[in-house]
């Protein structure tokens, strides 16, 4: 899993969720490509990312409509272009975040 630099237009949301602070995202996927926090819309944080098999997705707080505190827990949607990359995306965050 890693930063990606493809176009992720066209990912959505396939029911693939994580429970995870934002300090903790940080921590796994990098610096957030959109990290605006001020609950004015649907995203405060947002990753671009790509699995370790090259397919693209995105990690998305949805709707919280409020600032988040970086250490709160919250769910987190995970998007892509078929529930398999979600699941998969998600098996690598989980990886990850054991390992840190």
């Amino acid at each position: 899993m890693k930063k990606t630099f493809k176009e992720v237009t066209g990912t959505s949301f396939h029911d693939s969720v994580i429970n995870c602070s934002v300090s903790t995202l940080k921590k796994v996927l990098g610096e957030p490509d959109c990290d605006i926090n001020d609950g004015e819309d649907k995203v405060n944080f947002e990753w671009d990312m790509e699995t370790s098999n090259g397919d693209v997705f995105t990690v998305y707080d949805w709707k919280e409509y409020r600032s988040l505190n970086e250490n709160e827990m919250i769910e987190w949607h995970i998007g892509g272009m078929s529930k398999a990359i979600t699941e998969q995306a998600k098996r690598e965050i989980r990886e990850a975040i054991a390992k840190s």
